[in-house]
């Protein structure tokens, strides 16, 4: 039973190391303590969007006074999937529409660190989802006017 701990606790030793090594420590740390995660129930703004690899990805909006409150993403994704939700939604808190027309993919992944080449289009597909997001929320809005 030893022989099989150890050989448990090596290869999980090895997965983490090459999390890091690909994900960077920032990027890690998120994958192993998500933010932000989960659906929401009920608000301002909403978008699905999946990627060309097949991953899709959720980010829910609630607004306050026109700024983000509270921000929150889903995905059936990879790590880089969810690493980049998990930061697309935080960028968007506490910004009013004008500031989340900013929010690029190349944002999302400057504010990871980096993702392995293979999975920029992660950040790529956040971002879009943010500003799908966004526009969703927009047109709710124009329509109560």
């Amino acid at each position: 039973m030893k022989n099989l701990d150890d050989f448990i606790d090596n290869l999980q030793n090895e997965i983490f190391e090459d999390a890091k090594r690909e994900l960077g420590e920032k990027g890690f740390q998120r994958w192993r303590h998500p933010q932000f995660n989960g659906r929401m129930e009920h608000p301002d703004g909403h978008a699905s969007v999946t990627g060309e690899c097949g991953d899709t990805m959720e980010i829910y909006l609630k607004f306050e006074n026109d700024r983000v409150s509270d921000a929150s993403y889903f995905t059936n994704g990879c790590a880089s999937s969810s690493v980049s939700g998990s930061f697309a939604a935080e960028l968007t808190l506490g910004k009013d529409p004008d500031e989340i027309t900013d929010i690029t993919s190349e944002m999302v992944l400057t504010t990871i660190g980096r993702l392995p080449d293979k999975d920029v289009h992660c950040a790529e597909l956040a971002a879009r989802t943010v500003q799908e997001a966004l526009s969703n929320y927009m047109s709710k809005n124009l329509k109560n006017l």
